[in-house]
C-alpha cells in the first residue's frame, strides 16, 4: 500500500524504511527537508510541505503522523484534517495521551475524515525487530491499514504462542493488535510504559542492593564485590527474572561497568503520569507504578546508582539522551 510518514525522527524514518524494505511505498515529509531528503535516498517520494503529501496520495489517503507528543501532533494533525477529504485517514503513532485521541478523531470526524491511535514500542530496535502495535479504531480502518501493519510488527518468529492460546483467532501472535475504538490503542500503550517504569525500577534498586553490599559501615564478614556485569549475564540465562530489559541492562554494564558515563538525571515522557492518573480515576491502587514515577522526580535532585541503571536502559532501548545538568556548560 501507499501511505505518508510524517515526522522522520528516530522512530517515523525507521519504521517507513521497514515499510519500503516490505514492499510498501511511503510520502516522506518532515519539517527538516534533510531529514526528507535523506528518506529520499532510500526510496521514498520527498514532501516538503502537507499540501504535497496530501497530493502524492491515493484516495483513500492514509497519514501516519510521528511526531512530538503535545502541540507539535495537534498541528500537524490540525493542518492534516484541512487538506484531508472524507474517507481519508489520519494516524497518530505518538505517545498521546488517549483522551486527546477522542477529542481529534471527534473534530476529524465532522469532516468524514478518520482516525486512528497506534501505541507502538519498539524504540531504536524496531527497524531490526519490529514494532509491538497497539491500535485503536474503527474495524474497517483497521483493516485498511492492517497491511502497513503487518509489515512493520515483528511476525511471530520463533516466539510460539502461550499454552492454551491454540484455536484463538488473535494477530497478537504477530505482534499488532486492534485493541478497540478510538483512544484504546494509546491506553493500552500508556498501561504497557507504565508497567515498564516498574520493571526499570525494580531492576534498578535490585542492582543498587548489589553495588552497595561492599560498603565500610557493613560487617567485614558480610561484605561483597558483585560484579555487577557477569550478575546480569548470568541472570540472562534460566533465570525468571530475565527479559530484553536486563539484556540492555547487561549490555550497558558490559560497556561501562560502573555507568560513568551517566548521570542519574532520569527522565519522563507522561505516560507514567497518565497512568497514574488514570488508576486514580478508576480507583485502581497502583503503588508499584506510582512510586516508579515518583523515584524519576527524586533522580532530578539527587542521583542515585539506581538511577544511571533506568538511564542506561532508557537509552538503550529507546535512544534517550539525558537532559544536561542545570548550569552545565554548553
Amino acid at each position: 500500500m501507499k501511505l505518508a510518514m510524517i515526522g522522520l525522527g528516530r522512530m517515523g524514518a525507521n519504521m517507513a524504511r521497514r515499510l519500503m524494505k516490505g514492499g510498501h511505498e511511503v510520502v516522506a515529509f518532515d519539517v527538516s527537508a534533510d531529514s526528507v531528503r535523506a528518506l529520499e535516498r532510500d526510496g521514498a517520494q520527498a514532501a516538503f510541505t502537507l499540501a504535497e503529501v496530501v497530493k502524492k496520495l491515493p484516495a483513500p489517503r492514509v497519514c501516519w503522523v510521528m511526531v512530538p507528543a503535545g502541540e507539535p501532533t495537534e498541528k500537524a494533525i490540525a493542518e492534516l484534517g484541512a487538506l484531508l477529504s472524507p474517507g481519508d485517514l489520519v494516524i497518530d503513532g505518538g505517545n498521546s495521551y488517549f483522551k486527546d485521541d477522542v477529542r481529534r478523531a471527534g473534530e476529524l470526524a465532522k469532516k468524514g475524515v478518520r482516525y486512528m491511535d497506534v501505541g507502538t514500542s519498539g524504540g531504536v530496535w524496531g527497524i531490526e525487530r519490529g514494532y509491538c502495535l497497539m491500535v485503536g479504531a474503527e474495524r474497517a480502518a483497521f483493516e485498511l491499514v492492517e497491511p502497513a501493519l503487518r509489515t512493520l510488527a515483528p511476525g511471530q518468529g520463533d516466539t510460539p504462542p502461550a499454552p492454551g492460546r491454540e484455536g484463538r483467532k488473535s494477530t497478537a501472535e504477530q505482534g499488532y493488535l486492534h485493541c478497540g475504538p478510538v483512544g484504546a490503542g494509546h491506553f493500552a500503550k500508556m498501561v504497557h510504559n507504565g508497567i515498564e517504569y516498574g520493571l526499570m525500577q525494580a531492576y534498578a534498586e535490585g542492582l543498587d542492593i548489589l553495588k552497595c553490599a561492599s560498603k565500610d559501615s557493613l560487617p567485614a564478614t558480610q561484605r561483597y564485590d558483585f560484579d555487577l556485569a557477569d550478575l546480569c549475564e548470568l541472570w540472562r540465562r534460566g533465570s525468571v527474572v530475565g527479559s530484553w530489559l536486563l539484556d540492555l541492562t547487561a549490555q550497558a554494564l558490559a560497556e561501562h561497568p560502573k555507568l560513568e558515563k551517566y548521570t542519574g538525571v532520569v527522565a519522563d515522557s507522561g505516560e507514567g503520569r497518565w497512568t497514574v492518573m488514570t488508576a486514580i480515576e478508576e480507583a485502581v491502587p497502583a503503588p508499584v507504578l506510582t512510586e516508579a514515577l515518583y523515584a524519576r522526580f527524586r533522580s532530578r535532585q539527587d542521583h542515585t546508582f539506581a538511577e544511571k541503571v533506568l538511564s542506561a536502559m532508557r537509552e538503550k532501548f529507546g535512544g534517550h539522551v539525558e537532559a544536561p545538568k542545570a548550569g552545565a556548560a554548553k
